[in-house]
């Protein structure tokens, strides 16, 4: 049988979508979604556009690995310092430690149900009003404090898990037994895309969660492919990622962007050949990804091009504070440039995490706090001085909080610490067109229980997603079935 005079659809797609125009054609086709449609999933919309008007453009989402207390960050209480060393028992509140009250949002309670401390541990810091709002917060954290006019403080979080697989559920709504599950950062890839080209949608600053509490899948796509993985960068100019650096470094940019060019049409005859294959379709966007990234992200780590004033905002002239804050730092810098989602860790510890303060929660939290305090609202107020807090989300929180009671479980740990608390906890959000100086929700007097504007971790994920313009029940996946807590509620009372 003779050759067709025709060229074959698959000779056609390569041909036209994939030849000497190189790997920049190639990249922004594929990340625009024209050369993907036929490829691998886009998202609900293969040009990244939002269901409705968005609140937010970028969302920075700051995660405390191990557990901040909410009594003695954002949520004080003035019944534990009057009713201090009593048990609860001995209170007007004894209702509030019932075992069925205590676990009847946990799943699995009898394997998961953990001792209730009920000596009542006083609080281990002041507190005090601040801003116009006058909303109460610890002396810990008095620079984010002093930017609470701008914030909404949810009060009434809570988890179902009450051990450090937390940390997991926090980001996908899934108990870590249950495996992983796409992250809040992962949905917003898959719903938008990004505003950059020439970098990733969602960028993970910072060691994340160990492997004892989800590791990398904490910042991971999951089932949508790891093409909405997270991709890690560290706040280093002469090595932000391992893959940024050519192998040859006596390359020039043209042999580059040949050899590029020869291998993004290699692997596009392979992706068409193998349409479903994923993993193919995330290392063909990672190669490309990677050209474009070797000038732009060594320039957004170059933290030396900021004004001496900016970095000593952030506390980069200081040990205790440089660390945290050339994350946020970075992270303004990069929604700056219009990443979709940064996703900020601060307390690995390779464990369970820093903020895991079951003993010596004043030495623990005050040390913690010194090193997050000034960086995060440093960030809030640049934002808002460049303009950019209107349209960027800042969220700040950590897998549960810490319980009233004293922890007394050994010799090693006497009733100086907290346990863990998924009851009731707090998580702090500004910018993006949520409520300033506002507080939503609430816990009962001794901090225990959410009881008012109670809302579980996935209101949290709808409401990001609702001021980025998605509907998270508009996110299908097809062959997927998604709990119904799995979409969340979003947290109306909250929002501007």
């Amino acid at each position: 049988m003779s050759e067709s005079p025709f060229p074959s659809r698959r000779r056609f797609l390569a041909d036209t979508g994939m030849g000497a125009t190189g790997v920049a054609l190639a990249s922004i086709l594929f990340r625009d979604g024209e050369a993907a449609a036929s490829q691998v999933s886009t998202g609900p919309d293969p040009l990244g556009r939002s269901h409705f008007l968005p609140k937010a453009k970028s969302v920075i989402w700051i995660f405390n690995i191990g557990g901040v207390s909410h009594l003695e960050s954002f949520d004080p209480k003035p019944m534990l310092n009057r009713y201090a060393d009593k048990s609860i028992d001995e209170t007007p509140f004894a209702d509030i430690v019932d075992p069925k009250r205590v676990n009847e949002n946990l799943l699995d309670p009898k394997k998961a149900e953990r001792e209730v401390y009920k000596k009542i541990l006083p609080l281990q810091t002041g507190y005090k009003k601040y801003g116009e709002s006058g909303i109460e917060v610890s002396d810990w954290f008095p620079h984010m404090g002093s930017m609470v006019d701008e914030m909404t403080i949810a009060r009434g979080m809570w988890t179902i898990d009450n051990n450090h697989g937390a940390q997991l559920t926090y980001h996908t709504g899934r108990k870590i037994t249950e495996g992983a599950f796409p992250t809040v950062g992962a949905w917003a890839s898959y719903g938008l895309g990004t505003l950059n080209s020439d970098l990733p949608d969602f960028v993970v600053l910072g060691n994340p969660s160990a492997d004892c509490c989800g590791a990398a899948y904490t910042h991971g796509g999951s089932y949508l492919g790891p093409q909405y993985d997270g991709v890690r960068l560290k706040v280093d100019p002469k090595n932000p990622l391992s893959f940024v650096q050519p192998a040859d470094p006596s390359l020039s940019v043209d042999e580059q962007r040949e050899n590029f060019s020869l291998l993004g049409r290699l692997n596009r005859l392979a992706g068409i050949e193998y349409p479903d294959d994923q993993k193919l379709q995330a290392r063909i966007k990672s190669y490309e990804l990677a050209f474009q990234m070797q000038t732009a992200v060594p320039e957004v780590m170059d933290l030396e091009k900021e004004h001496p004033e900016i970095r000593t905002m952030y506390g980069l002239d200081q040990k205790e504070t440089k660390p945290f804050g050339e994350k946020c730092l970075a992270a303004r810098r990069l929604v700056e440039r219009g990443v979709r989602f940064v996703q900020l860790f601060h307390g690995y510890t390779g464990n369970a995490g820093a903020w895991d303060s079951h003993r010596d929660i004043q030495k623990n939290h005050s040390r913690l706090a010194r090193q997050v305090d000034q960086p995060v609202a440093a960030l809030i107020r640049d934002l808002k001085l460049r303009g950019l807090l209107d349209d960027t989300l800042v969220v700040w929180g950590s897998e549960f909080g810490r319980t009233p009671g004293a922890e007394f479980r050994d010799k090693n740990v006497n009733g100086t610490g907290r346990d863990h608390h998924p009851q009731g906890f707090s998580v702090v959000m500004a910018g993006g067109g949520v409520k300033k100086g506002h507080v939503h929700g609430a816990t009962d007097e001794l901090g225990f229980h959410a009881v008012e504007g109670r809302h579980y971790v996935t209101d949290l994920h709808a409401t990001v997603l609702h001021q980025l313009g998605l509907d998270p029940r508009k996110l299908e996946v097809p062959g997927r079935k998604r709990l119904d807590r799995d979409f969340g509620e979003v947290m109306h009372g909250a929002l501007a």
